[in-house]
C-alpha cells in the first residue's frame, strides 16, 4: 500500500442524467462548501448497463462552464478519454480551460475503454489502448513544453507543431490517469501525478496499488510520488456510513477522494456531502 504522506483531499462529482442546472449547483456547492476540487466526466453516452438513453453532455464544454462559474476549487474530468479526440486537440482543450480557470485544472485522463462507444459512433477500434494511451499523452507533454514538436508514432504524428499558448501551471496540470489493469497501472507508474483507480472495490484497488507499487520500483521511480485517488458514489443517504468508507479509503493510502453524487437528486446528495460529510472527512487529515 502506498505511504500515506500527501495531504488529504476530497472533492465532488457530478457525472451524467441531470439537467444542466443541477450541474450549476452542484459546482457551486463544491466552490463554497470548501471542496478541494470538483469534477464531471468525458463520455459520449453512459456507459453502465441499462443506461444508454440518459442524458449525458460534453464533458470539456462542461469543464469551460465550471471554470467560470467558479473562484476556487480546482476542477477537471474523471477522466477524459484519449480515443475520443485527437491528442492535439484534447491538448488545447486543456490550455484553455486552465487560462480560463486562472490555472485550476486538474487533467484526468485514460485510455477510453467503452467499447459501446466505440461501436456506437464509429470512433475506431480499442486494441493497444494502453500503447495508443502512452504515445498519446506523450504528445500532449510535448505540446506544452515545446516550442515546436516533431513525433513520428505509430498512432500519432506531429510536424513541426505549435502549442500555444503554454498552459498556465508549469510545466503542465498534474496529470491524473484512470487505470485498474497491468498494462495501464505500468504507463500510470511512469507518467502520472495522481493515479485513479478505474475498477471497483477497495480489495481489488489494493492489489492494484501493489502492482503500481511494483512498477514504479521496476522503472527507478519512488512509489510515494504518486498520489492515489478513488471516487465513492453517494446518493445523499447514510452520510455517517460514507464518512467510513472514506476513512477505510484514506488508511489504505487513498488521498485524493471524490464523491460522485448520484441517485435521482444530486444536488440534494451534494448538499449532504458538503454539510454532514466534508467535516468530518476533514479530520481525518
Amino acid at each position: 500500500m502506498s505511504t500515506v504522506r500527501h495531504p488529504f483531499r476530497i472533492g465532488l462529482k457530478l457525472a451524467s442524467d441531470a439537467p444542466i442546472e443541477s450541474f450549476r449547483h452542484v459546482w457551486r456547492i463544491a466552490d463554497d462548501a470548501g471542496f478541494d476540487h470538483c469534477w464531471a466526466f468525458d463520455h459520449l453516452v453512459a456507459t453502465g448497463a441499462g443506461d444508454k438513453d440518459v442524458s449525458v453532455f460534453e464533458g470539456w464544454s462542461l469543464l469551460a462552464a465550471m471554470a467560470e462559474a467558479t473562484t476556487r476549487v480546482r476542477l477537471g474530468l474523471l477522466v477524459s478519454g484519449m480515443t475520443y479526440r485527437n491528442p492535439a486537440l484534447l491538448a488545447k482543450l486543456a490550455v484553455t480551460i486552465d487560462h480560463l480557470s486562472g490555472g485550476r485544472l486538474e487533467f484526468g485522463v485514460g485510455a477510453g475503454y467503452s467499447s459501446v462507444e466505440h461501436q456506437m459512433y464509429g470512433i475506431g477500434e480499442t486494441d493497444h489502448l494502453a500503447s495508443r494511451f502512452s504515445e498519446g499523452l506523450h504528445v500532449l507533454k510535448m505540446l506544452w513544453t515545446q516550442d515546436r514538436s516533431n513525433f513520428d508514432g505509430q498512432f500519432y504524428g506531429l510536424e513541426n507543431a505549435v502549442g500555444n499558448p503554454k498552459p498556465v501551471q508549469t510545466p503542465h496540470p498534474a496529470i491524473w490517469i484512470g487505470a485498474a489493469r497491468p498494462a495501464m497501472l505500468r504507463v500510470t507508474a511512469a507518467e502520472a501525478d495522481v493515479w485513479n483507480w478505474a475498477g471497483d472495490g477497495l480489495e481489488a484497488a489494493k492489489e492494484a496499488g501493489r502492482q503500481l507499487i511494483a512498477a514504479c520500483r521496476t522503472i527507478g521511480r519512488d512509489p510515494s510520488e504518486l498520489r492515489w485517488s478513488a471516487q465513492l458514489r453517494f446518493d445523499g443517504n447514510s452520510p455517517a456510513s460514507l464518512v467510513e468508507e472514506l476513512r477505510s479509503w484514506f488508511e489504505a493510502g487513498f488521498t485524493e477522494l471524490v464523491i460522485s453524487c448520484a441517485g435521482s437528486d444530486p444536488v440534494r446528495a451534494a448538499t449532504v456531502a458538503a454539510e454532514q460529510v466534508l467535516p468530518q472527512a476533514r479530520r481525518l487529515r
